[in-house]
């Protein structure tokens, strides 16, 4: 099957008008990466890590992103649920809850080249790229990714604090200045 960018923002547009959107947009997400060629002709062949949106608006937010071998980003969470597919590589998802003593591990999921991922607006997670080579991945929000409140938990403290979305960015900067590293 064919992957047009035009054609999987549609669709997810069309999906947001059904009774369970989240559903419906994992459905749009899961077409799409059951062809990663497809999706990597449409996208372009990474060759850094990155945080590419390529849909953005007040009720979905559709991101490519690229995890660096062996990258790790911090505990976050989205406050909105979210649709996670992998067209490339794997990317190793740890689940986290709010404790007494602060945030405690409650469990990991593999997500493997094909896998779709639907996350409930309350998760807490963070991502690591198990890989030698980068982990491609599209993930699909049900809002504004950029401008919804959230909160991170840097890995070095795990204490709450205001999601900032350059820190994050810095993550995949440093990630890249490795990459271009071994160059």
């Amino acid at each position: 099957m064919k992957f047009s960018l035009d054609r999987f923002i549609q669709d997810c547009r069309e999906a947001l008008a059904e009774s369970d959107s989240q559903a419906a947009v994992r459905q749009v997400v899961k077409r799409a990466v059951t062809s990663p060629g497809e999706v990597i002709r449409e996208l372009g062949e990474p060759e850094l890590a990155g945080l590419e949106t390529l849909y953005h608006a007040d009720d979905l937010t559709i991101l490519n992103i690229v995890w660096a071998p062996d990258m790790t980003l911090h505990p976050h969470n989205h406050n909105m649920w979210a649709n996670i597919g992998i067209y490339g590589g794997l990317e190793q998802n740890t689940f986290y809850q709010r404790g007494s003593d602060g945030l405690m591990q409650k469990g990991e999921k593999l997500l493997e080249q094909k896998d779709v991922a639907s996350l409930h607006k309350d998760v807490i997670h963070s991502v690591h790229n198990p890989c030698s080579k980068l982990t491609t991945a599209i993930h699909v929000y049900g809002g504004d990714f950029f401008a919804t409140p959230r909160s991170e938990w840097p890995l070095e403290t795990l204490e709450e604090q205001p999601f900032d979305i350059e820190h994050t960015r810095a993550v995949f900067n440093a990630a890249n200045k490795k990459i271009l590293a071994a160059d």
